[in-house]
């Protein structure tokens, strides 16, 4: 059954596949209220609740990253503390966007 939250005037605002904190109404999973607000968010069809998750997965792939950095930088944690194929990872995609940092800063003089 779905958890959902409610806003100030009393519509779902979210919707979880748990409890959690803030989300304490559950709701049968074929909810009237509820499948409107799935099509209002764009999320009626299979196909767009996956292009929603892959969205989604590539924010959380910048999140973890940033957390990591953070991490580092307050010295919670070094980098040989991450396991060894995470590490490689992490180092891959730091690489690939140092390049493309490289790649997007221009030159004033090449502005035209």
């Amino acid at each position: 059954m779905p958890y959902i939250t409610r806003d100030q005037s009393g519509r779902i605002s979210g919707v979880s596949d748990h409890a959690e904190v803030g989300v304490s109404e559950e709701v049968a999973a074929d909810d009237a209220e509820l499948a409107q607000f799935l099509v209002d968010q764009g999320l009626s069809t299979p196909e767009a609740i996956r292009q929603r998750l892959a969205e989604s997965d590539l924010q959380m792939v910048r999140l973890v990253d940033d957390l990591i950095d953070l991490l580092m930088d307050k010295g919670v944690i070094k980098f040989t503390d991450l396991p060894r194929a995470a590490g490689e990872k992490y180092l891959h995609r730091q690489v690939a966007r140092k390049r493309l940092q490289a790649n997007l800063i221009v030159d004033e003089d090449d502005i035209l």
